[in-house]
């Protein structure tokens, strides 16, 4: 009797633990991860879910401010590329730069966009996870043509 129970609760075990670490690693991505360093410096974006979807917001600025020489000089960085005119001037700081990433298993998440706020374009774009560097891909149309950035994590502290 005992190893029938055993045989009958083992694959329910199974099943049950293997939906939970699915549902797990898809949130392996939440955290603050830091931007590939460029000459205009690097952000902190935070990863954070809603409901299924993934979403990522600046929370910190290597550089917050506009550098000297520029007309804006000193002051706080604003969205002032963005095509909509009502939108050019929100922070860059609080910024939410990517959107809708859904986790489709083995450390990818995709159908999310990624807002580049140097261009004020929006782009296609699908997150592969290795370790702790994120590989973020942006593109136009299909994932082949576009460009991939990697981001580390952020230690908590």
């Amino acid at each position: 009797m005992r190893s029938l129970t055993l045989r009958c609760l083992l694959p329910a075990l199974v099943i049950c633990a293997g939906a939970l670490s699915a549902g797990a690693s898809g949130d392996t991505i939440l955290g603050v991860w830091m931007t590939q360093p460029t000459d205009k410096g690097w952000a902190h974006v935070e990863i954070a879910k809603s409901g299924d979807r993934y979403h990522g917001t600046i929370v910190n600025l290597d550089n917050p401010n506009f550098p000297a020489g520029d007309p804006m000089a000193g002051k706080p960085k604003v969205d002032r590329e963005n095509p909509e005119a009502s939108l050019k001037s929100r922070p860059i700081l609080g910024l939410r730069l990517m959107d809708g990433f859904t986790y489709a298993g083995d450390g990818v998440w995709e159908d999310g966009t990624i807002y580049d706020p140097e261009s004020g374009k929006t782009y296609s774009c699908k997150m592969t996870l290795v370790g702790d560097t994120l590989k973020v891909r942006g593109y136009i149309g299909i994932s082949l043509l576009g460009r991939t950035t990697e981001w580390t994590r952020v230690p908590t502290h």
